[in-house]
């Protein structure tokens, strides 16, 4: 099976489209941490650029599921395809949710535990940006993306110590109703952004193993 898939003809675009995805996520990364780092006047501006990055990725996912029901040949098995295009985009769509979520409970000052769990996203989205050209030759480069993959996930449960050590600090600080709550909905929504960059890794590394 493996020699069939091997000769034949394969749909390569699928690969470009993963490229184009990822490199939205390190986009809307780096726009979530500007308008973390705006003042509040200019946050608003900042905000719309995270959306319309959103939007961008919303069609590079449609464009994907088109093409996977077009193509009579793919580069992989369809299911992780499906699978992969999904957890990209829902890593757009989470960072997208941070913000809109900080202007619900109107939080404007974005403390050190909201810039360290963005951080991370960012560390975690480059490495998935990293990783996906890779795929154009998944067994010349199985250790390399095996390697950034192990890397997001650490990254991951990084995040997980960070969100536990964000929620005690807030309980410690006892703020109002609403600002526990805001900062409590932002740095979940933080922390989830990391879960779907790993659930990204998951999917890359069950394709190495059917395809190595």
């Amino acid at each position: 099976m493996r020699l069939l898939r091997f000769l034949m003809p394969k749909e390569e675009k699928f690969v470009d489209l993963f490229v184009s995805h990822s490199a939205l996520i390190v986009a809307a990364a780096d726009a979530l941490d500007a308008m973390m780092a705006a003042t509040p006047d200019d946050q608003a501006a900042r905000a719309k650029d995270v959306c319309a990055i959103e939007s961008q990725a919303d069609q590079i996912a449609r464009q994907t599921i088109v093409a996977l029901h077009r193509a009579f040949i793919t580069p992989f098995d369809r299911t992780d395809i499906h699978a992969l295009s999904k957890a990209l985009d829902d890593a757009v769509d989470l960072i997208e949710e941070v913000v809109l979520g900080a202007q619900i409970y109107q939080v404007v000052t974005f403390d050190p535990h909201m810039r360290k769990l963005t951080s991370m996203i960012q560390s975690a989205a480059r490495l998935v940006a990293e990783v996906m050209p890779l795929l154009h030759n998944i067994s010349a480069n199985a250790g390399r993306i095996n390697d950034l993959c192990e890397q997001i996930s650490q990254i991951e449960g990084l995040a997980d110590d960070a969100l536990r050590a964000a929620l005690t600090d807030l309980v410690s600080r006892k703020p109002d109703t609403i600002g526990f709550f805001g900062c409590k909905e932002v740095y979940e929504l933080l922390e989830e952004v990391t879960d779907s960059c790993d659930d990204v890794a998951d999917v890359i590394e069950g394709i190495v193993l059917d395809q190595v």
